[in-house]
């Protein structure tokens, strides 16, 4: 009888012992298989760069990408956001020892009916006075990569909005988007002058990149502020009017112009005031 019984306890131990030897086996070895890499979106022939073989369009009227959102502080902003989610995630830094942002964005462009940029951004209301030291890293990145002040009614891709941007290759606009989902209008500056250092003759035309943008919203006007060589900010051109209701969107961003490239941006002395005026 105690031989029966003991045979099978072996037997359950041996069950019991396999079935546990078994498991270890399967989870090893599925520890140890590769994880599949995600893929990410394939950017469509719109979203290319223009180029000598390319020129870059529209996107089709419905196409869109949510926004991905990190409501977590950074310097001065409440949040920051991949606004239309590029294809290849951003990132911001803040160094407070410096008062420097750098912001890491991909995406296609900030232009016609939807955005493609990293924000970072704080919800206010009333008048607006936002300004920044704008420098890029790499002197070699897209020509009309973009830092931007941005004051938008939402974070979606297609947004109403007013904006300030210094390209890379040293255009200044002022441009906004009349209404959700519509194509973004503009003026544009481009500042030059001769007997520049880096002109091949006294007679080289040579481009001037301004050192400083700002953006002052005072009702429903808007304007473009700029320091081209550390002068006191002065306002440039014209204003736009536009009317957006409260609360609504402030802050800083930056966009490649390369769909599944990322760039980076520096903005630096970052000055938000909740007032009109106080653009310096």
């Amino acid at each position: 009888m105690k031989s029966h019984a003991a045979g099978a306890v072996s037997k359950l131990v041996r069950l019991v012992l396999a079935l546990f030897v078994s498991f270890v086996a399967t989870n090893l070895a599925a520890a140890q298989s590769p994880v599949p890499a995600q893929t990410a979106p394939p950017v469509p022939a719109w979203a290319q760069p223009g180029s000598a073989s390319h020129t870059q369009v529209a996107p089709p009227s419905d196409f869109h990408r949510p926004t991905t959102t990190f409501n977590t502080p950074i310097g001065i902003f409440d949040g920051q956001s991949d606004v239309g989610s590029a294809v290849v995630p951003g990132s911001a830094s803040f160094d407070a020892a410096s008062g420097k942002y750098t912001i890491n964005s991909a995406g296609y462009n900030v232009w016609y009916m939807r955005d493609e940029f990293r924000y970072l951004w704080k919800k206010m209301s009333g008048d607006i006075s936002l300004a920044a030291d704008i420098s890029f890293p790499d002197a070699k990145g897209y020509g009309d990569r973009k830092a931007v002040l941005i004051i938008r009614q939402s974070l979606d891709d297609d947004s109403k909005e007013a904006l300030v941007a210094l390209h890379g290759a040293g255009m200044i606009q002022l441009a906004r988007r009349p209404e959700k989902g519509e194509r973004v209008k503009d003026i544009e500056f481009r500042i030059g002058g001769r007997g520049m250092p880096a002109g091949e003759s006294p007679d080289s035309l040579v481009t001037v990149s301004a050192e400083r943008i700002g953006i002052q919203k005072h009702g429903d006007e808007f304007t473009l502020w700029v320091s081209v060589a550390g002068e006191p900010m002065h306002q440039f051109g014209a204003p736009i009017t536009l009317h957006l209701d409260e609360p609504f969107y402030v802050g800083i961003g930056f966009c490649s112009h390369l769909p599944a490239t990322a760039d980076a941006a520096v903005l630096a002395d970052v000055v938000l005031e909740n007032a009109a005026g106080r653009v310096h």
